[in-house]
């Protein structure tokens, strides 16, 4: 069968694989769109050190249930729309023994530390198969990096007296933005492109900042009344923007941090005891998160059917077949910032 491959840096290519063999408690899934994620894009240009190449890319997924192993719950049937929880967790050790599985110590996301979904057909434990009947599978890969936003939310505690600021307006952050706006708070979006900001706007943010045209500090004291925001969000995996989230958030906030920066930050360690700050790190999410965000898009699919303007399809900004991957994700390494989300059409 078919599969898009990264075979070394800035080397991707249509490959021929075994079909996959389908065993008991498992689920084989007939793909129809895999996106293209932060990390594809790293591994793409050899910036990401837990990979081994050759490697299968994609872990967002919108996939049909062709066929069920043995021991699978009737729930899950051939013909349904899923996606999927892409990482693994042990159980055995101190991130899965207090039932936090997203942060296994030893976990291994589908595309990463393993070869990923982005060929024709995928056989995954049942327990990893989230059901999104009613979706378009073309949405359904929106899910999985929607999910790690509403995560970093779950992890800030947010509620509707909060004021938050998410930095980073990708797919990722879009997601933070959405669930915090559902929670009720009052949400500030900060990037350095005035489309997505734009973007932002429509999906919940109730003001914007452009960090390169915006006095940043000033605005945000504008903003609350000089207290700073109540929780940051940082999603860019800037040392710029990590420091900018200490700076600014507002005594006794909290800072939740999504992104990887890819250099050491320093930082004025005094505000974390001075501000008696909680920082928060949050990595990938759980099913509840992927369930929520099943739910959220499931309303907006609603009110598209109604005749009701999205946003959601803005979201995905190209699709492409698997002989056309390679061209379209070294055109997002020229402009990364311009790219949500390039979708495979398997």
């Amino acid at each position: 069968m078919k599969a898009v491959q990264i075979l070394s840096e800035r080397q991707m290519a249509v490959v021929e694989i075994p079909e996959p063999e389908l065993k008991a408690g498992e689920v084989l899934l007939r793909l129809q769109y895999v996106g293209f994620c932060g990390s594809d894009l790293n591994t793409f240009l050899g910036r990401n050190p837990m990979v081994r190449m050759p490697v299968i890319p994609g872990h967002e997924i919108g996939a049909v249930i062709e066929r069920v192993g043995e021991d699978v719950p009737d729930t899950l049937r051939p013909g349904m729309v899923v996606t999927v929880n892409p990482y693994t967790n042990c159980g055995q050790c101190a991130s899965c023994r207090s039932g936090r599985i997203n942060a296994c110590e030893h976990n291994e996301t589908l595309g990463v530390q393993r070869n990923g979904a982005m060929r024709e057909r995928i056989a995954l434990p049942w327990q990893k198969i989230i059901p999104a009947e009613g979706l378009d599978a073309r949405i359904c890969a929106l899910i999985e990096p929607m999910s790690v936003g509403f995560h970093a939310v779950s992890r800030a505690t947010v509620t509707d007296s909060d004021v938050v600021m998410v930095i980073g307006c990708g797919m990722v952050g879009m997601g933070a933005i959405v669930r915090s706006a559902l929670r009720g708070a009052t949400v500030i979006a900060a990037d350095i492109d005035d489309e997505k900001l734009a973007l932002a706007r429509r999906l919940g943010a109730t003001h914007v900042i452009n960090t390169l045209s915006d006095n940043v500090h000033a605005r945000l004291m504008e903003l609350t009344s000089s207290f700073g925001p109540d929780v940051i969000i940082e999603a860019v995996g800037s040392p710029v923007t990590y420091r900018m989230a200490v700076d600014e958030v507002a005594f006794t906030g909290r800072v939740v941090c999504i992104g990887y920066a890819k250099s050491e930050v320093t930082f004025q360690t005094k505000l974390f005891v001075q501000k008696e700050l909680d920082i928060r790190g949050s990595r990938n999410a759980l099913s509840a998160d992927f369930r929520a965000v099943v739910r959220y898009l499931m309303g907006q699919q609603i009110n598209e059917s109604k005749g009701q303007q999205t946003t959601i399809d803005v979201l995905i900004s190209r699709i492409v077949a698997p002989e056309e991957a390679s061209e379209a994700i070294a055109q997002w390494a020229e402009a990364p910032g311009k790219v949500f989300r390039i979708l495979v059409k398997m």
